[in-house]
């Protein structure tokens, strides 16, 4: 199996749309109801909400590929962050949100999400961060232990709102040395 990885383009929609359905409800706690998830990405994730994401130059996503195939992704956020309880914790300035980071789940455990985290600190390093911060839910045992082992430390807390839920997340972040 070849991985590769390079940024989308805007002729990536679709297919990173097609990969948020497949891949953002595994990382919701399992007693979330599946419209609130429906919902989210029709907001959030669909392709034209991936098309103005591509579009904006504070952000870069990275495509994943095993043999060809689509298989994960990221998006990388530059600049300071919006929410209080995360500006409040984060150590490293200038920074960059690891907004999204999907992997399909026959392609766990593979190597795929390691490579793409790596080039995805890379992109932050290339476009001036001096850290990478990221959300991940409080009930994401399988996230957590991947991004520590990626050098992610828990830093503090933020809200995630899904639905009428408000979700706990840690903020975790990575810091360039």
């Amino acid at each position: 199996m070849v991985t590769t990885v390079r940024q989308a383009t805007p002729v990536d929609a679709a297919t990173l749309h097609e990969l948020a359905a497949a891949t953002f409800p595994l990382a919701c706690p399992p007693s979330t109801p599946q419209a609130d998830i429906d919902d989210f990405i029709t907001q959030h994730l669909s392709t034209a909400s991936f098309s103005a994401y591509l579009a904006d130059e504070q952000r870069t996503l990275l495509l994943a590929a095993v043999d060809g195939h689509a298989t994960g992704y990221t998006m990388l956020i530059v600049g300071e962050p919006t929410d209080p309880d995360v500006a409040r914790v984060i150590t490293a300035r200038p920074t960059a949100e690891l907004s999204k980071g999907y992997v399909r789940p026959e392609h766990h455990g593979g190597g795929v999400a390691s490579t793409l985290v790596a080039a995805t600190l890379a992109a932050a390093r290339e476009r001036g961060a001096a850290g990478v911060w990221l959300g991940v839910n409080q009930e994401n045992e399988r996230a957590a232990r991947f991004y520590q082992k990626c050098g992610f430390v828990v830093v503090g807390t933020k809200q995630f709102h899904l639905g009428d839920r408000v979700e706990d997340d840690f903020v975790r972040e990575y810091v360039f040395r």
